[in-house]
């Protein structure tokens, strides 16, 4: 195998500073619908506060006062109104408020509002006080497309009420849900909270009919139309169809009553008269629909069938039911506060005004008022927080534990993928990010008593609210989570030109001759393109010289290649786009020098070499006896899985590979790598596995890789495409080898902003996960001489493929190994070149990396033919930098080989090699790190080839060159024979 060797000096130091790293739901200031509504920022016009007047109840909701004649009810901001006192049948006068701790309907002092189980046929638009046939206010339309108007409906208890399938976004319109589950084949559609889509066909147990008037959020993508509002759907009904008879619900409030149940549950009894608050509702988790027949016995049964062990009636006609008491309850002295007749049974009490007749299965447990936790592990809470300003997420990473949801479970979450920032809202979601994300948001503090909903899995604790975040932060300085370090000026690297392109390559290689191949998707690129070309970086200043044009048979569009470890050098490219492309086998053998242009060019001829299999996206491998592997891809152009493996030279036929069909299409272009133990190391899409290198059989399954904090099937090869290289090794090589691959995306197609590692080869192999600074698909990994690695390219969003990526990530990064985890990264400088789809970067034998490529076909961003080099900061540094001779450039295994430095050394000294490259859609074949045994005495030199094909270097490195180490065993050299090509032969590289 090839090797580009260089010397290393340590002689230089980087001036690095560090950050600490660290979100609203939209915010609806006029939702409620009651009978004529008004919208507006300011009372205007000479309105003032007026004594009496509001009289007329609301049509949806008869318990509420919706103003009266020229008398508004005015609600502010909060959404919280006071019910006038001659309204109700007692003297308490309450604050209620659209965000509360509860999910019951009504307030337990008024009367409950009557519904109807059957499609409601209301037209949303008929108003008395409208002066115009024609709606000027928010509606709920009778019908979406196929869909009807089912009813407002409240979520199931511990269960979405429609559980199927879910989505949610900022440009939610009941049209769009209604397409959304229409294509998933369900009866019912709802839309909760203006943005979160829910489908079905049928209702989960606990869902039951709730008010019109409570589904009164405006939609996030279209404030003409209501969309649900807090544990609210605003439900619709495929026409022709009903909901199943199984669906467990309750009898609705018109119903004159089933008949009561002649007792209570067994072990059930009478735990006397408790308040109802004044902490909010003692029994939040369920309400029934009101029921005039009410009893206590009925109430315990309706409980108990639900799988509830307590019971609650008040106020002749409402039962609550839970499996604890919430909220500080306990037992009232006075029990004459239960005094009102049950509803079906007027000689025994139902409770009474604020105050519950329970029954339980035992004593039933009780917790105090919920409240933030003030510190939870190595978080602090920062207090309560907007989310959605400006219908942005204040923290991006969302999850969802509905149901389960503590403070430390999500902390814990956000901390495992390296946030510092974590989010709780509305009881059972969870979003991460860092303290900067709440910075640059706009979101704002609000006061502690917005944040007023319970952890579903915690009822002590408050985890944020409606459009409301508890924020906590990481607060253990001595062990962040991550360390980002910003060097500045020279020390962190330039972007400049290079020069004039003339083509987009989607694949790129140095070669022996020092000369860089550029290959493009020839056949689908320009008329004019030849398909290959060849860049002379010693003729950059004339644009003819540097460039020699050659020439391909069949597409190379989404192949694989190598260098070959044969005397020539010969690179190899196998696969492409379709039909002949898909089995093509081409070699080229590098031939002129430093500015004289070479005459070989690229050979092929499908009807003497071909592929067993045809192959887009495959990868490519030179394994320890010489013989090629090529892996897995497509059939053909977004076609059926190859899930097979086939040997060049043919050896033996083609093998399946379950792994490969099962992970279709997630795994193209698969990382492949050989141990240092012996076997072959793959991964794909968030998978891994060590093969046997004779049989290929799977040795070691290893553990999934870690994806996104919110899906575990985020992914890193193509199309979740992410860059993958292989760790610095150092003599005497008995220590793991290392795997790293930074970026990715997910299934819902979100970069991923993480590097993970591993050593396969290790007793118990884990995935150890590293924060990036940024979200990045599409990376692009290039191994440097000093042991480091530069990151660069892609984008921070989408997935890679013509137009399924935007916003470019024009950020360097380097990461360092040799550094602790999660202080590896360091940010460096900043291209002003978009470089998404097939673009490439790769180290030259200076010490510079070639950036190039770009062809995202999006309309947005053009394809990109100007080429690039980042130069690194060692290539700055003020101490000399080395330089060497050396004349053995085909060394066996083991070989102890001479060297003459330039002058005598001033620094440390070290040797580097890097394994020859072909790179294409971040996976850079071939890539190896190593750092062979040497020593010096004055400027002669030895180092010692390693026992096998590893090379890497650290420090100032020398220009390097290029040997071979191992020889040709898989004979290559006299590979293919037949009309079209030339094989070099067999023998000695000379350089």
């Amino acid at each position: 195998m090839f090797y580009l060797i260089r010397i290393v000096s340590f002689t230089y130091s980087t001036l690095m500073l560090t950050i600490a790293a660290t979100g609203s739901r939209c915010a609806i200031p006029c939702n409620c619908i009651r009978y004529t509504v008004y919208c507006g920022p300011t009372i205007a016009n000479g309105a003032v506060s007026a004594d009496g007047g509001p009289d007329v109840t609301c049509n949806g909701e008869k318990s509420e006062i919706c103003g009266g004649s020229n008398h508004p009810n005015v609600d502010d901001f909060n959404m919280k109104y006071r019910i006038p006192i001659n309204s109700i049948s007692s003297s308490v006068s309450v604050v209620l408020s659209s965000i509360s701790l509860t999910s019951s309907i009504g307030s337990s002092i008024v009367a409950t509002p009557t519904f109807s189980k059957s499609i409601r046929d209301v037209d949303p638009t008929d108003s008395a006080s409208s002066a115009s046939s024609s709606p000027t206010a928010p509606s709920q339309p009778l019908t979406i497309d196929n869909y009807n108007w089912y009813g407002c409906q409240t979520e199931a208890t511990n269960i979405r009420a429609l559980s199927l399938y879910t989505y949610a976004n900022d440009s939610m319109t009941l049209e769009s849900c209604q397409a959304f589950c229409s294509g998933k084949g369900t009866t019912l559609f709802g839309v909760e909270y203006a943005r979160e889509c829910y489908c079905g066909n049928k209702f989960e147990t606990g869902s039951v009919q709730a008010p019109a008037s409570d589904c009164n959020m405006l939609c996030a993508g279209d404030p003409s139309e209501y969309c649900g509002a807090g544990n609210r759907l605003s439900v619709y009904i495929e026409n022709g169809t009903s909901v199943p008879t199984s669906t467990s619900t309750a009898p609705s409030s018109t119903d004159s009553g089933t008949p009561a149940p002649t007792g209570f549950p067994d072990g059930w009894t009478d735990q006397g008269c408790w308040q109802d608050g004044p902490n909010g509702r003692i029994m939040p988790t369920y309400q029934a629909p009101d029921d005039p027949q009410l009893t206590r016995q009925k109430c315990a049964q309706t409980c108990f069938s639900n799988g509830y062990n307590i019971s609650g009636a008040e106020y002749y006609t409402q039962c609550f039911c839970s499996n604890a008491i919430y909220n500080g309850g306990e037992p009232s002295n006075d029990t004459s506060q239960c005094s009102t007749p049950c509803g079906g049974d007027s000689s025994v009490m139902c409770g009474g005004p604020g105050y519950l007749s329970i029954y339980s299965n035992g004593i039933p447990p009780t917790f105090e008022p919920p409240a933030p936790k003030d510190n939870v592990a190595n978080w602090t809470y920062k207090g309560c927080y907007e989310d959605n300003v400006n219908n942005e997420r204040t923290l991006f990473w969302a999850l969802s534990f509905p149901g389960t949801m503590t403070p430390e479970q999500c902390l814990g979450k956000c901390a495992s993928f390296g946030y510092t920032a974590g989010g709780l809202e509305y009881g059972d979601e969870c979003y991460c990010g860092d303290p900067i994300d709440v910075d640059t948001s706009g979101s704002t503090q609000r006061p502690e008593s917005e944040c007023n909903v319970v952890c579903a899995g915690d009822p002590s604790a408050i985890c944020g609210g409606g459009a409301r975040l508890s924020i906590y932060y990481w607060n253990k300085t001595d062990e962040p989570l991550y360390v980002f370090h910003y060097p500045e000026g020279n020390d962190a690297g330039t972007y400049s030109n290079l020069v004039g392109g003339v083509v987009t390559p989607l694949m790129t290689m140095q070669s022996i001759t020092g000369k860089v191949t550029f290959l493009e998707k020839w056949g689908t690129g320009a008329a004019n393109s030849t398909g290959a070309y060849e860049l002379d970086l010693t003729q950059l200043d004339d644009f003819d010289a540097a460039w020699r044009t050659m020439h391909v048979k069949t597409d190379i569009f989404c192949s694989a290649g190598v260098i070959l470890p044969d005397k020539a050098g010969r690179q190899l490219t196998v696969g492409g786009w379709s039909l002949d492309s898909t089995y093509g086998i081409r070699l080229y053998a590098p031939d002129g020098s430093a500015g004289v242009k070479g005459t070989n060019d690229w050979e092929e001829n499908v009807n003497v070499l071909q592929l067993q299999r045809g192959r887009w996206y495959p990868s490519a491998m030179v394994m320890t006896n010489g013989s090629i592997l090529v892996v897995g891809g497509e059939i053909g152009s977004n076609d059926k899985p190859e899930p097979t493996l086939e040997i060049l030279p043919q050896v033996g036929p083609y093998l399946y590979m379950d792994w490969l069909e099962r992970t279709d299409p997630n795994n193209l272009y698969p990382y492949l790598a050989v141990l240092p133990g012996g076997g072959i190391f793959v991964a794909y899409w968030n998978e891994a596995r060590i093969l046997d290198e004779v049989t290929f059989d799977t040795i070691k399954t290893l553990p999934n890789m870690p994806g996104a904090v919110n899906d575990d099937l985020g992914g890193r090869t193509y199309p979740l495409e992410g860059a993958a290289v292989l760790l610095p090794q150092f003599a005497p090589y008995t220590d793991p080898l290392g795997v790293l691959l930074c970026g990715g995306s997910t299934t819902g197609q979100e970069a991923l902003d993480n590097c993970v590692s591993m050593y396969p080869e290790a007793a118990n192999p884990t995935w150890t996960l590293e924060r990036m600074p940024s979200k990045r698909v599409m990376s692009c990994m290039a191994p440097l001489p000093d042991g480091t690695y530069l990151i660069a390219n892609g984008a921070h969003e989408g997935i890679a493929g013509f137009g399924l990526a935007d916003d470019p990530n024009y950020n360097a990064l380097l990461y360092d190994p040799f550094k602790p985890v999660g202080q590896r990264i360091s940010v460096m400088a900043n291209t002003t070149v978009a470089r998404l789809y097939h673009s490439e970067a790769i180290t030259l034998l200076d010490g510079r990396v070639l950036i190039t490529g770009s062809d995202p076909e999006d309309g947005k961003h053009p394809q990109e033919i100007r080429v690039e080099v980042f130069t690194p900061p060692y290539l700055y540094s003020t101490k000399p930098r080395p330089s060497f001779t050396i004349t053995n450039k085909d060394w066996n295994y083991g070989d102890t080989v001479s060297f003459v430095l330039g002058a005598a050394p001033t620094g440390t000294i070290q040797v580097s090699l890097l394994g020859a490259v072909s790179s294409t859609h971040g996976n850079s074949m071939g890539a190896r790190t190593l750092f062979p045994e040497m020593s010096c005495s004055g400027t002669s030199c030895t180092v010692t080839a390693p026992p096998r094909m590893f090379v890497v270097q650290d420090g100032i490195p020398a220009v390097g060159t290029y040997v071979r180490i191992g020889g040709d065993p898989g004979q290559l050299g006299n590979w293919p024979q037949g009309d079209g090509f030339t094989p070099p032969g067999m023998g000695s590289y000379t350089g």
